[in-house]
């Protein structure tokens, strides 16, 4: 099961060829890469199934039905005590399993015990903050930090970004694929694209090199590559922020230069927040929730703000009403009259 998890498609229809009757993983992730969900999920689902057949003594999931499936969730609330965004993930890989895969219905009244839901408050970050924990940060991650606090990305939407993403004309980004598989817009900061010229002249001195040595590939999602025959290796599709080595694609097996691994940021910002003498809990996140709070607080329309961060829902968005110095924390406390 690990290993598959680690194939390429080519390597997967191999085996599938080589099987008289497919295997229950093998036909996973077919289905699962004929969507175009990504490797993430793909990972994440693979091993809540693996979990949940575990949890049932190896038993086919065509030899099971509800109450096996509400015993497991059940489980995951009461003994293992699990978040309930880490309980719905568990049951979103079930549902895929048995709707997309077995093609078999059993979600209708699902009597399982549900992990409770708890309403957190966003940890906001002020500008001064903000900027003490920015300017802590060097090189890249500085950089990067920026876009995150300036342009209210997400780590992966930052990660991912592409040269072709970045318009200096225009002063924009283009976020595609982002979460929900939406595309939006956000604005391009004056006070960065020094910095962006900058990183994307690296990029360019990196991909001519690859070139160079007989590499220069990027992986391409979906079936683009046979659309714009060579994307691959434009450096229009190049990675703003690329890793420090090639290596081997899992989903193509083919050997690429993916983007910066987003824990080397994670840790960045770790040890920024501890220079800065910030006692937040304070994650990459954190500077998405203060820029739409900034955003807010200087009379910008939610609306607006809620299309910045890519919200399908504007509740999402009205939780920063809670956090910023309007609203409830205006109010002034008996002692302060």
């Amino acid at each position: 099961f690990e290993y598959l998890i680690f194939r390429s498609n080519e390597e997967v229809r191999m085996m599938n060829r080589s099987a008289g009757d497919q295997k229950l993983f093998a036909v996973i992730v077919n289905v699962l890469r004929r969507k175009h969900y990504s490797l993430k999920t793909e990972r994440s689902y693979l091993s809540w199934i693996k979990r949940f057949i575990g949890y049932h003594h190896m038993r086919h999931p065509r030899d099971m039905s509800k109450h096996e499936i509400e015993s497991f969730l059940t489980h995951l609330a009461v003994d293992r005590k699990v978040a309930s965004s880490t309980q719905n993930q568990a049951f979103n890989a079930i549902l895929f399993l048995y709707r997309d895969v077995l093609e078999i219905d059993l979600m209708q009244d699902l009597n399982a015990v549900r992990a409770k839901k708890q309403t957190r408050i966003p940890v906001v970050l002020s500008h001064k903050e903000a900027m003490k924990v920015i300017n802590s940060l060097t090189g890249v991650h500085q950089t990067m930090a920026k876009l995150l606090y300036g342009c209210g990305l997400r780590l992966m939407e930052c990660l991912r970004l592409r040269v072709k993403d970045i318009d200096f004309e225009t002063n924009c980004i283009t976020i595609f694929d982002g979460k929900g598989k939406k595309d939006r817009v956000v604005m391009l900061p004056e006070t960065i694209k020094p910095f962006m010229r900058e990183q994307i002249d690296l990029v360019r001195s990196i991909h001519e090199y690859d070139l160079g040595r007989g590499c220069g590939e990027v992986h391409i999602p979906f079936a683009l590559e046979r659309k714009y025959p060579g994307s691959s290796k434009k450096l229009g599709w190049q990675y703003v922020f690329p890793s420090g080595d090639v290596s081997r694609d899992p989903i193509t097996g083919k050997t690429m230069r993916h983007h910066v691994s987003p824990t080397t940021l994670q840790r960045a910002v770790k040890k920024a927040v501890a220079v800065a003498g910030i006692h937040k809990h304070v994650g990459c996140h954190t500077f998405r929730h203060s820029f739409a709070t900034r955003l807010l607080e200087n009379g910008y329309d939610i609306r607006t703000v809620q299309e910045l961060l890519g919200h399908k829902d504007i509740s999402t968005t009205m939780v920063y009403t809670h956090v910023m110095n309007k609203g409830p924390l205006a109010v002034k406390s008996p002692l302060d009259i």
